[in-house]
């Protein structure tokens, strides 16, 4: 957890560590050891991949001694190449050199135990469930992403929200987010941040303060919970 964060939610708890990894982290995953041909993943029955190295290969076998310091040989249509250093916790995930089920899978875990629930990837941003309030939804967050592209802030719903607010007050058309996953994965808390950012960023005059942001959110809540029912009744 970044910062031994213990729950704390506001504006006066920094959100960057929650956002982005630090410039410590970077350079530690960048003296990890690798070796571009060698280094790789292979499936595991407990954790679905582990990282490991190339040890010989023989027709399409592949033997590979695994993290887990364990020896397995495999088809070599099992191996999964490893991305380099650089890619460590990457934000756009189409950015990756081998685009992989292993490293997909590696990224998002990696990010998820950092608390970086927000991963792009390609048009897409992919959100896990952290089943805990983090502090990257105040106003002070909002202001971060307000009128900025993709590719200049950390990837955040914020920044979804805030391209298609743009689009709709620039070129006055309407916008559509589709927000789908499974029963339980956070489409109906991240639709109301949604509608919190809109409430932020919206709002005439000077700096909105999250207590007049949250009035104005649960007013849509209020909203929400009655398209619900309605759905549900229908």
């Amino acid at each position: 957890m970044p910062g031994g964060y213990k729950g704390e939610c506001g504006d006066d708890v920094d959100p960057m560590p929650f956002l982005v990894p630090s410039e410590k982290e970077r350079l530690d995953a960048m003296n990890t050891p690798y070796d571009i041909k060698l280094s790789c993943w292979v499936k595991d029955e407990k954790e679905a991949f582990v990282s490991g190295e190339i040890q010989s290969k023989d027709g399409d076998k592949v033997t590979v001694k695994t993290s887990k310091n364990t020896t397995v040989t495999v088809k070599d249509e099992d191996v999964h190449q490893m991305n380099p250093p650089k890619f460590y916790q990457a934000s756009d995930m189409a950015n990756l050199t081998f685009l992989n089920e292993a490293s997909v899978m590696e990224n998002l875990r990696s990010r998820y135990v950092s608390m970086r629930i927000y991963t792009y990837s390609g048009l897409f941003c992919v959100t896990i469930n952290p089943y805990k309030w983090l502090p990257i939804y105040g106003a002070k967050v909002a202001q971060l992403y307000k009128g900025k592209k993709r590719n200049e802030v950390p990837p955040h719903l914020f920044s979804v929200s805030d391209n298609a607010y743009h689009d709709m007050l620039l070129e006055h058309e309407n916008q559509s987010m589709l927000i789908t996953g499974e029963s339980g994965a956070g489409k109906t808390e991240n639709t109301k941040k949604v509608i919190q950012y809109f409430a932020n960023v919206g709002a005439s005059g000077s700096k909105v303060s999250d207590s007049k942001a949250c009035f104005t959110v649960h007013i849509y809540h209020s909203v929400i919970d009655c398209i619900k029912y309605y759905l549900l009744v229908l």
